[in-house]
């Protein structure tokens, strides 16, 4: 993954999006020393609203089964245990 600055990339911007769209690529863009931006190919851009999503849900699945008073919580040592986890 290449990073860069901002006002750098401003100047390179056709090249770094022939970059991305061919070599599916991902540029960091910096501002301040600090990474404030990614240009990413529209391909994984696909994935992370996926992703995304799906965290969504888990997220509103896990509030449901914590209101339920017949859901018993399993401690996270006693999961790992049965998961074969260590």
């Amino acid at each position: 993954m290449t990073r860069m600055t901002a006002s750098k990339a401003q100047g390179q911007l056709p090249e770094i999006l022939d970059r991305v769209a061919a070599k599916h690529e991902r540029v960091v863009l910096r501002r301040g020393g600090k990474d404030i931006a990614v240009i990413v190919p529209i391909d994984d851009l696909g994935i992370l609203e996926q992703e995304e999503l799906q965290d969504r849900l888990d997220a509103k699945e896990a509030a449901k089964r914590l209101k339920d008073p017949k859901e018993i919580p399993i401690p996270y040592e006693q999961a790992r245990k049965r998961l074969g986890l260590r």
